[in-house]
């Protein structure tokens, strides 16, 4: 299925960033007329996605972080974060809750919010380094 509309969104891997993509990847959504609980399950998760690349992707550098979204004609929203980091070596062990490599202060509960909060979520590694995340979301129709 083709989209019927994109975004990219380029960013360094600045914690002020986090919000700015948050607010962007909301205003797009909102071309779908989410309920006030689907925006903010979509600007939870993007927060999440985004976090994650600049506390465990690049924790000692400002790397690069690349959003896309696209829309389709079935009401789903679909999100793609990726950076070019230091990768997860071991993705289902990440994906655990309570797991963090960020120290006492992450929750670990990044990729369950993630999962909790999206209708799809999907987390590859990229060869030569990074990590790829894809979020989906449908949006239910109003009346």
């Amino acid at each position: 299925m083709r989209p019927t509309n994109e975004l990219t969104l380029l960013l360094p891997s600045r914690s002020a960033n986090e919000s700015i993509a948050r607010v962007c990847v909301a205003g797009f959504a909102a071309q779908l007329d989410p309920t006030l609980e689907e925006l903010g399950d979509i600007k939870t998760v993007v927060s999440e996605a985004v976090t994650n690349c600049i506390v465990h992707a690049y924790p000692d550098t400002i790397g690069e972080i690349k959003i896309r979204c696209r829309t389709f004609a079935n009401g789903v929203l679909e999100i793609v974060i990726s950076d070019r980091g230091i990768g997860i070596p071991d993705i289902e062990k990440a994906r655990e809750p309570m797991f963090t490599t960020g120290g006492e202060e992450r929750s670990g509960m990044g990729f369950t919010i993630m999962e909790s909060f999206s209708d799809s979520c999907i987390v590859r590694h990229r060869a030569g380094g990074g990590t790829v995340v894809k979020l989906s979301k449908r949006i239910e129709p109003r009346t």
